[in-house]
């Protein structure tokens, strides 16, 4: 299943499912008239109870009567997941990419995070003051998106806790992520953690440690790898970080990023007002943000 959030002009926005390439159905509409309570909140929806089996029900219904179906091209695409509690992300999870940049390589995950106001969804644009930032970066990022309630898990029975996956951008100030001594500041800028284009469950991803992944910048491909490159595999990742924090439904995980990111490239290539950055996940799709000074 496909899940995002969605509105039209004259509606709160609301959780549907992707059932093709044209159509989408509005999960709380089509389950009300199905007699299925669904929340309009898709992180409300993952810490529902049987929320998988509610919401196919909603989708036979609505492919039944047409009930809360709608043209893709008629309603907005929003962020999948508003609001997380938290956006937890892994530096220098890719070998080549720790190399890239003179580090070593980590002997167990190294976590930081970025607040939520920084998540933003596809189509909208990626701001900051150029006053303040002068060396904004792409990060091209499998995203893991907690479905169950995650403390002191074992690698074992991780991936029992994954709702699903996004592709992310962990957009980067590299002068302050640097200049700082520490990360927080610089990767938590508001809008600098687009995710989308949809929240593909795990039952959907044939294998999440075998996906291409890619970035481009204004057309040019400048990242290109696999997730088969990752250091530490989802399932160590979730563990680890559930032995020193609960995990909760809509949490985000950004499990790193590939060689090949602007800051280390010769020349450099640093994102600027009116750029367009594609980033791209095999079986996930295409999140595609527009840069822009904030005014």
């Amino acid at each position: 299943m496909r899940l995002g959030r969605y509105t039209t002009d004259a509606e709160q926005p609301w959780c549907g499912a992707r059932t093709d390439e044209e159509t989408v159905v509005n999960l709380s509409e089509a389950g009300a008239a199905a007699g299925v309570d669904l929340p309009r909140s898709s992180t409300d929806l993952l810490a529902d109870w049987q929320w998988r089996r509610k919401a196919e029900l909603a989708v036979e219904y609505a492919e039944e009567t047409g009930t809360g179906v709608y043209d893709v091209d008629d309603v907005n695409r929003l962020e999948p997941v508003r609001n997380p509690r938290k956006v937890v992300c892994v530096g220098l999870n890719y070998r080549d990419h720790a190399e890239e940049g003179d580090n070593p390589i980590p002997d167990e995950p190294v976590l930081f995070s970025k607040f939520p106001t920084t998540v933003t969804g596809p189509g909208s644009t990626i701001s900051w003051d150029p006053d303040l930032t002068e060396k904004v970066d792409y990060e091209a990022e499998l995203v893991v998106v907690i479905g169950r309630e995650a403390r002191r898990v074992s690698r074992e029975d991780a991936m029992d806790h994954v709702a699903g996956y996004l592709v992310g951008n962990d957009v980067s100030a590299r002068d302050l992520q640097h200049g700082d001594g520490q990360w927080v500041r610089g990767k938590s800028l508001d809008t600098f953690a687009p995710i989308g284009p949809e929240l593909v469950t795990a039952d959907e991803v044939d294998d999440p440690h075998d996906l291409e992944i890619w970035a481009e910048v204004n057309g040019e491909r400048l990242q290109e790898s696999t997730t088969a490159n990752l250091i530490f595999g989802i399932d160590e990742l979730v563990s680890f970080c559930s032995r020193a924090f609960t995990l909760e439904p809509g949490d985000l995980l950004f499990t790193g990023t590939p060689p090949g990111v602007g800051v280390y490239r010769e020349p450099p290539v640093l994102l600027e007002d009116g750029d367009e950055v594609t980033i791209g996940i095999e079986e996930l799709g295409e999140l595609t943000n527009t840069c822009t000074y904030d005014s």
